[in-house]
């Protein structure tokens, strides 16, 4: 979000500037309503178009803040003005909203847009009784905080970020994973777990969605770490799915087949955690250790290359990996010829493999071929060198 430089204008009154247009009333869905209905109101401009994806994506998110925002007090109203390329989009799109509109006229809209040098849309410009204009976009700061980013300047958008990123580097687990109401997380069967019962664990916080695939393929193999983990070390390590599902009916099937625990499907802290953690892409895994330091954001990494070897997922146990396999590898020879195929094996460091001798998978070192896919294990290796 670049800086909330304001500009100062002598005709912010958009009353004044809607009569010196010659608009004469507003419309909502319903019908013609007269501009003093906006008198003493702090008035927002929706700059929206019905063709438009993201419009119509954001709107729901703008509906929540208006009658939030409503709800408290506040005397405000939004105004949309319209993109749309003729008027029965116009009233299509208009139907979907709640707060008041400029009738439709392509040329008087256009005009709008170039007053408040509008570039891209959706796009939300609060206008201020002292007639401050807010210039930068605020849907971004709207779709993360809500009615939160009210009264939409830049030291509110300043104690937003500063609030996420105690959360993200004092992570409270009651306070992260918690909402109004709520202080409990649920099972795939629907039992409820107080989340103080989480306290003291390594917790893995994970972002996936049944949709998408790279997600389904994760989650066996987190289901292994999280298996073997239990067997092995008891009731240590804990992990909560924050989905990002379409829908309650994709959510229900994803954590239907998960054996850890997960935020509601109809909570906002789902939505909050993605934010706070600024999850760009899913499947995602984040780490916090039992003293509510977060341990790792790039838990898928560290489970997908170590598996549960890497419990407990801090910075100087991969250390410690990192330097037992460099060590490993320094203790085998460089290179390799294998009487069952044609070309030299050279060590090389590899994610994942498949061992061409013992069909078994492999991970780290292996003896592979520039030239054709051919891989061996290391312990083949020896087995032939002994043979």
């Amino acid at each position: 979000m670049a800086g909330f430089q304001a500009e100062y204008i002598d005709d912010y009154d958009i009353l004044k500037i809607f009569a010196a247009e010659g608009v004469e009333f507003l419309v909502s869905s319903e019908g013609k309503v007269p501009l003093s209905e906006c008198d003493g109101k702090i008035i927002c401009l929706f700059f929206s178009a019905n063709w438009c994806r993201p419009c119509r994506a954001f709107i729901p998110h703008l509906i929540e803040l208006y009658g939030t925002l409503r709800k408290r007090g506040l005397n405000l109203e939004i105004i949309f003005i319209s993109l749309d390329h003729d008027e029965d989009g116009f009233k299509e799109h208009l139907k979907s909203m709640p707060w008041l509109a400029v009738p439709f006229d392509a040329k008087l809209h256009r005009r709008f847009i170039n007053k408040y040098q509008v570039d891209r849309i959706p796009s939300f410009r609060p206008l201020y009784p002292d007639g401050t204009i807010v210039e930068d976009d605020l849907i971004v700061t709207i779709e993360d905080y809500g009615a939160d980013s009210f009264p939409f300047t830049r030291k509110r958008y300043e104690e937003l970020k500063a609030k996420d990123r105690k959360k993200r580097e004092e992570a409270n687990l009651e306070e992260l994973l918690a909402d109004e109401g709520r202080d409990f997380l649920i099972t795939g069967d629907d039992r409820k777990v107080p989340i103080s019962q989480l306290v003291g664990k390594t917790i893995g916080l994970y972002f996936c969605a049944y949709w998408s695939p790279p997600c389904r393929a994760f989650t066996i193999q987190l289901m292994d770490l999280y298996n073997n983990l239990k067997a092995a070390k008891g009731d240590c390590c804990e992990v909560v799915l924050i989905s990002t599902d379409r829908d309650l009916k994709e959510f229900n099937v994803n954590r239907s087949n998960m054996p850890w625990l997960a935020i509601p499907y109809e909570d906002k802290t789902r939505h909050d955690l993605c934010r706070i953690f600024d999850i760009k892409g899913i499947p995602a895994l984040v780490f916090v250790g039992p003293d509510g330091k977060v341990t790792s954001t790039n838990g898928k990494f560290i489970v997908s290359s170590y598996g549960a070897e890497a419990f407990p997922f801090t910075e100087s146990r991969i250390r410690d990996l990192e330097a037992a396999l460099r060590k490993e590898g320094e203790a085998l020879p460089q290179q390799f010829e294998d009487v069952k195929h044609e070309h030299v094996l050279k060590l090389d460091m590899a994610k994942a493999y498949v061992c061409d001798s013992c069909k078994e998978k492999g991970k780290f070192w292996a003896f592979s071929c520039d030239v054709c896919d051919y891989d061996l294990h290391p312990s083949c290796v020896e087995k032939v060198n002994k043979d």
